[in-house]
């Protein structure tokens, strides 16, 4: 017996059972597939923000859990021994002309209040980045300094080697008991709406590439809908498509040749650039775009955290912490907007 069950060895059933196991319960993760065997095993690993305008509780609570990570990761990289590959790296993207200019200037002064003096969001010379600015039209990029990065297979296991190093479990196959929390990925989106009979999410899928290309604290880059990010082993991902129609999960295609192929023309430094790998998985999507937070709307006396869509890793350490909220302690301390009613 042990005090929670976590269903789904992702980022968010590893990120709640590490919120659970740090507070003393004792925690099993199950999942027939193994840690990281979805989309969290993917490339990528883009911790950015919004944009600073249009405040909300879904910005405010990325915003919250981006500050959190650079602690939260450095902990769990010390409880299990294992590098999850984070980085405050920041972000540069380009501007394509005078009214996108405006525009950046205008949020940046935003991001003084929105983001606390905590992280910067700041209208610089191309220039300025040397070889390793994207193309820019205007001449301007954006750099801000909240994008962070890790590599979501290394965090991932790291997560699950401070989880075993305190004391919890994580099995293939097991006893269910205690409190239980769904975090089954996309999969788990697709059954729940068959069981409601509506649309309550999917799954959509990405492919992204990986190529050998040493740019380790170089920051992030993103223009053309393509986000681009060095890693600590000398590689950078590429990233990615959103196919919400697709007949293998696990497989790339012709699309992913036009990922790697618009990268390059974006960002000449990896021009030559050598493709290492290909990969493709599907990303859960709830059907409000917010992450699924909070009391199962199915299974009396059960949780649900699901949906990270694009965001999962950077909502961990928040979603972690409000879901041992309510799981260990009945508070409830998760926004309305994330909560499963927000997408019946």
């Amino acid at each position: 017996m042990v005090d929670v069950t976590v269903l789904g060895a992702g980022i968010f059933g590893l990120s709640v059972a590490y919120a659970c196991v740090k507070r003393g319960a004792s925690v099993r993760v199950i999942d027939p597939a193994g840690v990281g065997a979805g989309s969290s095993g993917g490339l990528v690993g883009a911790l950015a923000p919004h944009v600073p305008e249009n405040w909300n509780d879904k910005k405010a609570f990325q915003f919250e859990s981006l500050i959190m990570a650079e602690g939260f990761w450095r902990d769990v990289a010390q409880e299990g021994g294992s590098d999850p590959g984070y980085l405050r790296s920041g972000r540069l993207q380009p501007l394509a002309d005078d009214r996108a200019v405006d525009m950046a200037h205008a949020r940046a002064e935003t991001a003084k209040e929105l983001w606390q003096g905590k992280a910067a969001w700041r209208v610089v010379p191309a220039v300025e980045a040397g070889e390793w600015a994207p193309v820019s039209p205007s001449g301007w990029l954006v750099h801000d300094t909240l994008t962070a990065r890790l590599h979501p297979r290394q965090a991932s296991l790291a997560l699950a080697a401070a989880i075993t190093a305190l004391g919890g479990e994580i099995l293939r196959d097991g006893v269910v008991s205690g409190k239980v929390v769904h975090a089954t990925g996309w999969q788990g989106m697709v059954a729940l709406s068959e069981a409601m009979g509506e649309t309550v999410g999917n799954g959509v899928k990405g492919q992204a590439a990986l190529l050998k290309f040493d740019a380790a604290d170089a920051p992030q880059l993103f223009a053309d809908a393509l986000h681009i990010v060095p890693h600590a082993d000398g590689t950078v991902a590429i990233g990615s498509t959103s196919e919400r129609e697709f007949a293998v999960p696990d497989t790339t295609d012709e699309q992913l040749d036009d990922i790697i192929a618009r990268a390059r023309a974006a960002f000449p430094v990896l021009a030559d650039a050598p493709v290492i790998e290909r990969w493709a998985g599907v990303r859960p999507r709830a059907k409000s775009r917010a992450p699924m937070l909070g009391v199962h709307p199915l299974i009396e006396g059960a949780y649900i955290a699901n949906g990270g869509f694009k965001i999962g890793f950077g909502m961990a350490p928040k979603v972690g912490a409000v879901m041992a909220d309510l799981v260990l302690e009945g508070r409830d301390t998760v926004p309305d907007g994330f909560k499963p009613e927000a997408s019946l």
